[in-house]
């Protein structure tokens, strides 16, 4: 059976970065399981596994727009030290969180601090990396019926 938009996979993987770094492997623990298009995986990542089999193992390179993002100059914001309470220790790659509009957690990773400023990058930390997706397909079903 191929993996389908409706598939139930179970698999285990690898996400690399192109220097070879592992930023997150289940090849040495529990595999996954997860039903294809229910938020589990980005789409990209989805999108390489379509047509898989039980047994099939690949690498696919899947560029940063597919991946967590592209690295967007807009989701860089500067704020002014005294903006922060004084218990919080800032300095660069300390991770804040902030509220958005409405109300959900919204994590920003100080990016520099320059004088009075603090700059805080809400890109996710893999936007505008291109990534290497290794797959080992353990098993393929068809997603149960919803109720």
């Amino acid at each position: 059976m191929q993996i389908t938009e409706n598939s139930l996979v179970t698999l285990h993987f690898s996400l690399a970065l192109a220097d070879g770094e592992v930023i997150d492997s289940n090849f040495h623990g529990n595999a996954a399981t997860f039903q294809m298009g229910d938020g589990s995986l980005l789409e990209g990542f989805e999108a390489c596994l379509l047509g898989l089999s039980v047994g099939d193992r690949e690498t696919f390179q899947v560029p940063a727009e597919k991946a967590f993002g592209l690295h967007l100059e807009d989701n860089v914001q500067t704020f002014k030290r005294h903006q922060f309470g004084v218990d919080i220790v800032l300095e660069p790659g300390v991770v804040v969180s902030f509220a958005d509009a409405s109300g959900a957690e919204l994590p920003g990773v100080v990016s520099r601090l320059d004088g009075d400023y603090v700059v805080v990058d809400f890109n996710h930390p893999l936007a505008g990396k291109d990534i290497t997706f290794m797959v080992s397909i353990l098993s393929v079903a068809e997603a149960p019926e919803e109720a």
